[in-house]
């Protein structure tokens, strides 16, 4: 069916969620503070679960709306939770104090990052031009911002959460460019993610408890 079937409302929801999608990406790169960059990816959870829901209800797809609860659940719940726990007492531990990049300039990257997402999405959008095909651009921004995160931050909770934001954007990709993924695929992904994380979890408090630091560039100079 086509978007103007439903009306504006489709389109206006899931361009609202699309935004909170990408805005979350863009404040998580612009915060130092771990905390701050845990409750932006909890709402970043929540609005790639709206933008599910929204295509499952123009679907009218109960298994994506299941899928979408699930999304819910998991990303805005119990991986902001177990990042939560990993957090060190310290205020030092609980910021980034030394990014590899700064912020005014991480933020320029993440417009180049978006310009480059529009290009190389711009011919996928022309051959199917739709509401949801129109969110392929913020989906693979917010992969290479992701990526940008995880590789120019030095605190391994902040290269955390540049995962997950990278798993976020992969996953939005995947709904908007496939009109939807099977609930099996999307649970297996998941509690793989789920895996990972409580892996770098236990790893992180590892490092605290014997470096008294999750700083990877000054236990890389320990090492030297």
């Amino acid at each position: 069916m086509s978007d103007n079937v439903y009306g504006s409302g489709y389109v206006q929801a899931i361009d609202l969620a699309a935004g909170v999608f990408l805005l979350c990406a863009v404040g998580a790169l612009w915060r130092r503070q771990l905390t701050a960059m845990i409750r932006l990816f909890a709402v970043q959870g929540l609005a790639l679960a709206a933008l599910v829901a929204v295509l499952g209800a123009h679907q009218r797809s109960p298994e994506l709306i299941a899928v979408a609860v699930g999304l819910a659940a998991l990303r805005a719940g119990v991986l902001p939770y177990l990042a939560w726990r990993s957090l060190g007492d310290s205020p030092a531990e609980q910021r980034e104090t030394r990014p590899v990049v700064n912020i005014a300039t991480s933020l320029l990257a993440a417009a180049g990052l978006g310009l480059l997402a529009y290009a190389v999405t711009r011919p996928l959008v022309e051959l199917a031009p739709s509401a949801a095909t129109r969110v392929l651009p913020v989906a693979v921004t917010v992969v290479l911002i992701g990526f940008f995160v995880l590789v120019t931050r030095r605190r391994a909770l902040s290269q955390l959460v540049g995962l997950l934001l990278l798993d976020n954007g992969i996953t939005a990709t995947a709904f908007v460019a496939t009109a939807g993924v099977p609930l099996v695929v999307e649970l297996g992904v998941s509690f793989d993610l789920l895996l990972v994380v409580l892996v770098l979890q236990v790893l992180a408090a590892r490092l605290r408890s014997t470096f008294g630091t999750t700083d990877l560039d000054e236990l890389r100079e320990l090492h030297d």
